[in-house]
């Protein structure tokens, strides 16, 4: 019982350590940057980052152009001239980012059940065929009761709304023709910085002359707003409380 147990509290050590030891590296990073205002990200490649994977769908075969003879129009084409919208790898697109959630939803239940149930053993026997067992034992040998009742109510109220414009480029054409598109935007007011990521699959059908689109037309969507600095700070916990909530089991 002895090495368990000193095994666990070498293991709890060796993770307090650790943990200890991370977040005095981000002190430190974070004591060397007082008064200095949150660093942006650089700008890089989105195919490079270590989490990007090509999207990978089933799609139809793909149709090839055709052209006709003797025509000033081609076919597919939308204009004569140029069309300005996003619609090759490198491309940029304007996604207009409106996002109204409301939802309450308001569930009640309640349940109840009475059971009674009763033995009259002097019956069951015949009290003319045993005086004496009839005498000794009473009318009613055994009576049971039972009740339950449960109830439950929840509520669930909740208003969310975002509304803002952001760049996205497209990274990936696939066969059919729709666009893989990414845009992340960092805004930095005073010591924090407000981060937006969109992401998703369109067609080129739904950019609109201006070379936008509504975010509510973008499949796969994935739109995160967010932020870092010292007001994100404040309101995390430690990172010591958070190391605790983890471990301690309780």
């Amino acid at each position: 019982m002895s090495r368990p147990l000193s095994s666990s509290l070498a293991r709890l050590a060796l993770v307090s350590v650790s943990a200890a030891a991370l977040g005095g590296c981000a002190a430190f990073d974070r004591l060397a940057n007082v008064g200095q205002q949150p660093a942006l990200s650089a700008i890089d490649n989105p195919t490079s980052q270590p989490g990007y994977k090509p999207v990978q769908m089933p799609m139809p075969d793909p149709i090839p152009a055709s052209y006709s003879p003797n025509s000033l129009w081609r076919n597919g084409s939308r204009a004569f001239f140029k069309d300005q919208r996003a619609q090759q790898v490198g491309d940029i697109l304007t996604v207009k980012v409106k996002f109204t959630d409301k939802a309450e939803i308001e569930n009640e239940t309640k349940r109840e059940r009475t059971n009674s149930e009763e033995t009259n053993l002097e019956a069951m026997l015949g009290k003319n065929k045993l005086p004496i067992l009839g005498a000794a034992i009473p009318s009613t040998l055994l009576s049971t009761d039972s009740n339950s009742v449960s109830e439950g109510k929840g509520t669930v109220t909740r208003s969310e709304e975002l509304e803002t414009n952001v760049a996205a480029v497209v990274t990936q054409v696939l066969p059919n023709g729709n666009l893989v598109v990414e845009g992340k935007q960092e805004i930095r007011v005073n010591f924090e910085i407000r981060e937006l990521i969109v992401g998703g699959i369109v067609r080129p059908e739904d950019i609109e002359s201006d070379n936008t689109i509504s975010s509510e037309k973008i499949a796969q969507a994935r739109i995160a707003y967010g932020g870092r600095g010292q007001i994100t700070d404040i309101q995390q916990p430690r990172y010591g409380q958070q190391v605790m909530d983890i471990i301690l089991p309780f």
